[in-house]
């Protein structure tokens, strides 16, 4: 008796399939014939191939440089997640003709692909044919050894394939597959001849696949006609043969067990099965939750392992959905809790609001408050209210966050949409100021290497630019100068350097020749002139104080408010930390003048409680600076091993 050998290595070219022993290959070959001349008739030309089982970063440059070697292509699409833009696994090609579809199909199929082996079938673009099922047959009881490329070229010989695939799981193949023919009549001489016969030394199941819903209605009807009965609860004390005598008065009883341990001794359950359905269930209607030696039994359907964890599971899933719709609207999050509060002082404060049923501030294990806790009301409008007269309320000068509570799902799911409607907006908001003509940061681009430590050369830019400081968070420099962060020559596009006071150093800039006339315009411009950026220049203003040493035509800068927990409550998030960021960057700039920008920005990402802890804590801002300037230092290191490992350029002259 002959095997298959195992599946080879996946390759272009196609290999042998697996051997079928206990056939005649007259037979199989004739069948096969048969299958492929009643297929061939009703094949139509088809552009389009199905490419699977690819890995999530491949893409369509990728496969385009793949598939047109076969022949020109005329359009690639790998399908991707609608949320979070991830490979789907798939991807489907468009050649101009189907002869070089065939031939795609033909040596491209199961080929190795970022290392892993594609499966590649025409794209049937008829979705009654898919759903019918007609043609599609299951396979169980494989050997691990065989693959799709294995299970496509044993079963090709019998007419055309539309999709042909083993289950996997974890550790490999799970032992069943599918193939799906273009005809009913291929998939039933598939069935004909392997049905029975051996693959690999084993013999395998080939039927029809019945869908999952017919299968679940035949299991569900088979369970209802059970014989098999379960008992617990059972005394100790009682025997063998008590327990047979009690179940066999409902009727004819082929097998009772009653499950005992190494000593003998009983372990409180057993197994009673019937001859008939109804006996079985007499016995389960009689004998549930009745007494028995001063002991109440449990009497029920036998059921297998699995069924009993997948009804645990389900009742799992219904109670905790009741307990989350019970308490949907009810329930409050409340984060940034000082830390002296606990369960009852916090209770106090929400009380007037309504009728609490729980209240509790979530603490760390050595009993610290870890700074967020629920308050629960017994009605939504009482919630509600709460969340209005609550949130934003400052507590120990802290203000507090009061929102309804969520599940974490939800809440990664409003988080990402958050983020893809704003990045959305920051897009429409960049092309419209570039259609305006407005030159944004990303007009600017410095040659590598003119910022030590930068990433690609560009200019450190914190996210939020504090008091002093650029819209691209570099200190303004004095006047007629370049910041120290711009190499001589390289102002970026719509910069331009404040002007000083009148009578300043370099206020006049340099001065005209003898005996001409100076320009009739405001501070020394051209009637009608423009500055750098399209702003208009302020108009002079006649009078007295317009001339001498008096002059006030430029405004003396405001002083800075005081940062106030009140201001500090009243203000919008980017307002928060844009007033957060004046604060603190004048105390980073003492240590580190040169990266202060750079790490006020990093800073200003961690939350508002915290930054203003940093405020209050000179040694916590300190470590968090250390904390930065050694990600600064890892993120530069990790960017020169890369440099390093891709070659060395000599720069431009």
């Amino acid at each position: 008796m002959s095997t298959a050998t195992s599946p080879a290595a996946v390759a272009a070219e196609a290999s042998a399939p697996v051997a079928i022993t206990e056939q005649p290959a007259a037979g199989i070959e004739q069948a096969a014939s048969q299958a492929q001349s009643s297929s061939s008739n009703s094949q139509t030309p088809n552009t389009s191939l199905y490419v699977g089982e690819l890995d999530p970063a491949v893409t369509e440059a990728m496969l385009f440089e793949i598939f047109n070697m076969i022949g020109p292509v005329a359009s690639i699409r790998v399908c991707r997640d609608a949320v979070t833009r991830r490979s789907l696994g798939y991807a489907y090609v468009n050649f101009l003709n189907a002869a070089d579809g065939e031939r795609a199909l033909e040596q491209l199929n199961y080929s190795l692909i970022r290392n892993r082996p594609c499966r590649i079938m025409w794209s049937q673009r008829d979705p009654a044919l898919r759903r019918t099922g007609q043609g599609n047959i299951f396979i169980k009881n494989l050997d691990e050894a065989i693959d799709n490329k294995a299970l496509h070229d044993t079963f090709a010989a019998f007419g055309n394939i539309l999709s042909c695939k083993v289950a996997l799981g974890e550790n490999g193949s799970l032992g069943y597959g599918f193939v799906h023919y273009e005809t009913a009549e291929a998939a039933d001489a598939a069935i004909k001849h392997v049905n029975g016969m051996l693959l690999n030394d084993k013999k395998v199941f080939v039927g029809h696949h019945v869908p999952k819903k017919e299968r679940i209605a035949k299991i569900e009807e088979a369970r209802s006609r059970f014989t098999n009965v379960y008992c617990k609860n059972v005394d100790s004390e009682v025997t063998q043969e008590q327990f047979e005598e009690l179940f066999s008065k409902f009727g004819k009883v082929t097998s009772c067990v009653l499950s005992v341990d190494e000593d003998g001794k009983s372990r409180g359950f057993g197994f009673i099965n019937y001859e008939n359905h109804d006996e079985a269930q007499t016995a389960v209607d009689e004998l549930n939750e009745s007494e028995f030696h001063g002991q109440k039994l449990f009497v029920a359907r036998a059921q297998k392992k699995t069924e009993r964890e997948e009804e645990l599971r389900r009742s799992y899933e219904a109670a905790k959905n009741e307990k989350l719709s019970k308490y949907q609207g009810v329930n409050l999050y409340l984060k940034n809790i000082p830390e002296s509060f606990d369960d009852e002082r916090l209770r106090e404060e929400f009380a007037p609001f309504g009728t609490i049923t729980s209240c509790k501030i979530m603490r760390a294990p050595s009993g610290v408050s870890r700074g967020f806790g629920f308050v629960c009301y017994s009605a939504p409008d009482e919630a509600n209210k709460a969340v209005a007269e609550m949130n934003g309320k400052m507590l120990d000068n802290r203000p507090l966050y009061v929102a309804l509570a969520q599940r974490k799902d939800v809440r990664r799911q409003q988080l990402e949409a958050q983020i893809m409607q704003r990045n959305q907006l920051r897009l429409q908001q960049q092309a419209a100021a570039q259609g305006m003509g407005y030159p944004g940061p990303g007009m600017y681009y410095p040659q590598p290497g003119a910022f030590p430590g930068q990433p690609g050369g560009m200019v450190p830019r914190p996210r939020y630019a504090p008091a002093g400081m650029m819209p691209q968070g570099m200190p303004i420099a004095p006047y007629g100068q370049a910041p120290a962060q711009f190499p001589a020559g390289m102002m970026p596009q719509g910069y331009r350097p404040p002007r000083p006071p009148r009578g300043a150093p370099g206020a006049a800039g340099p001065a005209p020749p003898a005996g001409a006339r100076p320009p009739a315009g405001v501070n020394g411009a051209p009637r009608g002139a423009q500055p750098i950026g399209g702003a208009p220049m302020p108009p002079r203003v006649a009078g007295p104080s317009a001339r001498g040493p008096g002059n006030r035509n430029q405004a003396s800068p405001q002083p800075q408010p005081a940062l106030t927990a009140a201001a500090l409550a009243n203000a919008g998030p980017e307002e928060q930390k844009q007033m957060l960021g004046e604060a603190i960057y004048p105390k980073i700039a003492a240590g580190q003048p040169e990266l202060a920008g750079k790490l006020t920005g990093m800073i200003l990402e961690l939350p508002v409680s915290e930054l203003l802890h940093l405020l209050e804590d000179q040694e916590a801002l300190q470590g968090k600076v250390d904390e930065a300037l050694q990600v600064l230092r890892d993120f530069e290191s990790q960017d020169q091993a890369n440099a390093g490992g891709e070659g060395a350029t000599e720069p431009a002259p």
